[in-house]
């Protein structure tokens, strides 16, 4: 499994045109084969930074779906939003592994006495 992050640098005066863009990935990014963590955007510090966030088998089954992401309506769709109202002035796509797994249980909550 790898997870694909993607940074990008969005237009601070068109953040809600960002969060559209990233509702319709909600949507569309599942039903085509990748398992979505997120989208995130602006809220405290930077109001240009926001990132997508997503995991996939691997780099095979990244080039299919990234080809049934474009034929998809609500993706073609989504790309032509983005195009078409430029809130996104750059775009930069990583690959990771995750090198942590497997993680320890989760700590417990303090209870009061």
């Amino acid at each position: 499994m790898i997870t694909c992050f993607i940074r990008y640098e969005i237009d601070p005066f068109k953040r809600d045109r960002f969060e559209q863009y990233a509702r319709a990935w909600g949507q569309s990014i599942p039903r085509n084969g990748a398992d979505l963590i997120g989208y995130f955007g602006p809220h405290e510090g930077s109001a240009t930074t926001a990132y997508g966030v997503y995991n996939i088998e691997n780099l095979a089954a990244y080039e299919a779906y990234r080809a049934r992401l474009a034929a998809d309506p609500l993706g073609r769709e989504n790309y032509e939003f983005a195009e078409r109202e430029r809130f996104i002035l750059k775009e930069d796509r990583m690959f990771l592994k995750n090198m942590s797994l497997p993680h320890g249980a989760p700590m417990e909550k303090a209870t009061k006495p």
